[in-house]
């Protein structure tokens, strides 16, 4: 069946400040109703047909999504970090009042908690205008990083350690997952985070770096609430897509007869 022709659409869903497990058990359905729906995408455009506005309907199946949300204390681990004592981290960090998790992202340790803005893109990187293979997908969310960055005054870069940097320290951490060209995880970007919770690990198992904010950097409070829309301005501009809250009602599981 031939797809409507149109700019992709990335629903925003503001999750606000939510613990790391609720916000990763989302994620993980979304990215597994995209998954579904991409095998069985004729079927499902049959089904929904005469639901859905015409026009719209193949890309309300991928479900775009950006996530966007705090969390209170926690750290997070990659799959790079397989070897680790993950019980002994779990312990160590729970006297700090932070809880721990290894997730399916790539990357090594890092920290998230109030403050930072974290940005989940649940995204089939086959519906955007411009073929978006991995590496230029990750190019895409750094860029986005940097230009929001560089609106709010903060001048950034890559370079060749994971992230984005102001000169030797850490300002925004990218770890992303991709099967199928569908992703999640995403980024991570310091707005005023308390940086003390980054000494009691090596972030992104970088030693002798160190971790800023847009806060630490301008010398004045700038909060997620400040930071979002340009984020989300920037994400729209450079994926070249359109973003719309995100609708109330999501896709069911899957569970069409043949």
């Amino acid at each position: 069946m031939k797809r409507p022709v149109i700019a992709p659409n990335v629903f925003i869903r503001q999750l606000g400040r939510i613990r790391y497990k609720k916000a990763l058990e989302e994620q993980q359905a979304r990215f597994d109703v995209m998954l579904e729906a991409r095998c069985r995408e004729d079927v499902l455009y049959k089904f929904y047909h005469e639901q859905l506005q015409k026009g719209h309907i193949y890309d309300l199946l991928r479900l775009n999504t950006l996530l966007l949300c705090e969390h209170p204390p926690v750290y997070t681990n990659g799959k790079r970090a397989k070897d680790e004592d993950h019980a002994a981290h779990t312990l160590a960090f729970k006297k700090l009042g932070a809880e721990y998790y290894q997730v399916d992202r790539g990357g090594l340790i890092t920290f998230h908690g109030p403050g930072q803005l974290v940005c989940y893109p649940i995204l089939d990187l086959s519906g955007f205008q411009k073929a978006i293979g991995p590496k230029y997908y990750v190019w895409l969310l750094e860029s986005v990083v940097m230009k929001t960055c560089r609106e709010l005054g903060v001048r950034c870069e890559r370079t060749d350690d994971t992230g984005i940097w102001v000169g030797n320290n850490k300002i925004c951490s990218l770890g992303v997952k991709i099967n199928r060209r569908i992703v999640c995880h995403g980024l991570a970007l310091n707005c005023n985070v308390d940086l003390d919770w980054f000494n009691h690990i090596v972030p992104c198992g970088l030693k002798g770096k160190g971790v800023t904010s847009l806060s630490k950097e301008l010398g004045e409070e700038v909060t997620v609430e400040q930071v979002t829309p340009t984020l989300v301005r920037v994400f729209e501009e450079l994926f070249k897509c359109n973003t719309a809250p995100s609708p109330e009602v999501l896709l069911p599981t899957l569970n069409l007869a043949d």
